[in-house]
């Protein structure tokens, strides 16, 4: 009988990714959209992926993040792959995205590509095959990618500024940026795993578990909370003073794992700490004070997280269509740090 209820339960869920499939196929991505102009595409992509990703694992966050950054500022649409110019300052340079890494295997995979079939496969589409790939190799979920994503021209600092959740943002603030890109409050808490990577190796909540971060991510919470010199309240006193001794006020250059013995592999142990009121983040914490948001973290607690890697891949389908060009929008960048 459990195993009839289980079977059932993932039947389901594989139902919603078909339907975050067909979403995706409705606003002009399709699964092997490449496939005749440009059949080797996606295994070029995976292979370049692979051989950057076994030698510095630590990629494998700030890849998934900078997708993530992408796609919420403009669309998925490589925006934050390009450069600034002199007379413009690129989404690249706001503060959130000074920490992200891993162009260099953006830049790879799409010289390869274009080697092979030049013109034809955008930068969009590339960084969003990388980000699944990237994830695979460090046996995290897996997750369909339908491509057909044309590139972006503009590129505007202030916009990633506007529309990159903040760690310090409370759980109103989140449920608005989510729904104004057309998630849902599952979807803000499975993705929670990879926005809050402030992070400058591996990052995720769900989509988190993998990372560290710089103490000033935090370290508010630990000595001014509210301006008058005290800690955040919803973080356990326990952890406060662990965080203390790696973290001094000022400190600028340490480093901390977000999920303890867990930052280089992808698990869902960052829901337990969570619900312990060990997440990091304010942001983090903001998850307790919602019930559904809670609720989800109280069960992807439980042992081996069963239902995270379904819903993370139902809820990376959604996030990969948000805002994109398709048709004749856009361009098929040559580079993906310039416009054509």
């Amino acid at each position: 009988m459990a195993f009839v209820k289980l079977l059932t339960f993932f039947f389901l869920q594989l139902i919603l990714v078909v339907l975050a499939l067909d979403l995706a196929t409705a606003q002009g991505l399709k699964l092997g959209f490449y496939q005749k102009r440009c059949p080797s595409a996606e295994t070029i992509v995976n292979q370049t992926t692979a051989r950057f990703i076994s030698r510095a694992p630590s990629l494998a966050a700030p890849l998934l993040r900078m997708h993530f950054h992408d796609c919420f500022v403009r669309g998925c649409d490589g925006s934050v792959l390009l450069n600034s110019t002199k007379n413009n300052q690129a989404e690249k340079d706001a503060i959130p995205n000074q920490s992200l890494r891993g162009f260099q295997v953006i830049d790879a995979a799409k010289s390869a590509v274009e080697a092979k079939c030049p013109g034809v496969v955008s930068c969009a589409d590339i960084l969003a095959l990388v980000a699944r790939d990237a994830v695979s190799v460090i046996k995290g979920p897996f997750w369909p990618v339908p491509t057909g994503r044309r590139d972006g021209r503009t590129s505007i600092l202030s916009d990633a500024l506007n529309n990159l959740p903040s760690p310090f943002s409370n759980i109103t603030q989140l449920k608005a940026s989510f729904r104004s890109k057309g998630l849902s409050v599952k979807d803000l808490v499975v993705l929670s795993v990879i926005r809050k990577r402030k992070i400058d190796a591996i990052i995720f909540i769900g989509g988190h578990t993998i990372g560290i971060s710089h103490c000033t991510s935090f370290t508010n919470r630990l000595y001014n909370f509210t301006g008058k010199g005290d800690t955040d309240p919803t973080l356990d006193p326990n952890y406060i003073a662990q965080l203390k001794k790696k973290c001094k006020p000022g400190d600028a250059t340490t480093f901390v794992e977000m999920d303890p013995g867990s930052s280089k592999i992808f698990d869902t142990d960052y829901y337990s700490l969570v619900g312990k009121r060990r997440g990091l983040f304010q942001s983090d914490s903001a998850l307790l004070a919602d019930s559904a948001t809670k609720t989800y973290v109280q069960q992807q607690a439980t042992p081996n997280g069963a239902t995270f890697s379904t819903d993370f891949a139902a809820s990376m389908v959604k996030m990969g269509q948000i805002g994109v060009l398709t048709g004749n929008s856009g361009e098929i960048r040559k580079r993906c740090a310039f416009t054509n």
